[in-house]
């Protein structure tokens, strides 16, 4: 475990990002990722994420320190020389293995957020997916859907409802927004509905 700087406020409620650790193509991609990170901060959370300072993983995290916010990052130990870890105020905690990482990763969260990204994204979103439909929590799941990225996946889910393999209600176990502002809207939402039935 390796934690530079101040750790971060166990107090704050704390947002899990899902994406890429490529910029993609689009600068847009890019500017969401940092806008989103900012916006993390200043309504509150703090960010969860897999600990790399490259991509649009770095870009959120950056955003986030940018602002002075609160970070945890969850590496495998395997993946350190791929995506190098933050060097900004951070807590880095280095597990054994991607299934270590994702069970750290969501039990620290309270709703996660999916960027942009790859197959390590879809998969990461896939298991917070497939944990709500069956019960297993009830954590908001945003997708960011910067230039209508995720539109193919979403074409796929509905298609998977059309024929009868995904129950027609999983659909609302998902919410979509166009950019950071809305995303984060979605999220303080849920985090104010969570206080009053508290």
């Amino acid at each position: 475990m390796n934690t530079p700087g101040s750790p971060p406020s166990a107090a704050l409620p704390a947002i899990c990002v899902f994406c890429g650790a490529s910029h993609g193509l689009d600068p847009a991609y890019t500017q969401a990722a940092r806008r989103f990170g900012e916006l993390l901060v200043e309504n509150g959370f703090m960010l969860v994420f897999g600990g790399g300072r490259i991509g649009l993983m770095g870009e959120v995290a950056q955003g986030v320190s940018d602002r002075d916010g609160d970070i945890l990052g969850i590496i495998p130990g395997f993946l350190r020389h791929l995506e190098p870890p933050l060097r900004v105020r951070s807590k880095i905690v280095v597990t054994e293995t991607l299934n270590e990482r994702k069970t750290q990763m969501f039990a620290a969260s309270e709703g996660f957020a999916v960027l942009p990204g790859g197959l390590g994204t879809l998969d990461e979103f896939f298991e917070a997916y497939t944990e709500a439909q069956l019960h297993q929590h009830r954590k908001p799941i945003v997708l960011l859907n910067t230039k209508g990225f995720f539109a193919p996946l979403l074409n796929l889910i509905n298609h998977m409802v059309e024929e009868g393999f995904v129950q027609p209600e999983t659909r609302h176990l998902i919410e979509v927004a166009d950019t950071p502002e809305d995303a984060i809207t979605i999220f303080a939402a849920a985090r104010a509905a969570t206080r009053q039935g508290a």
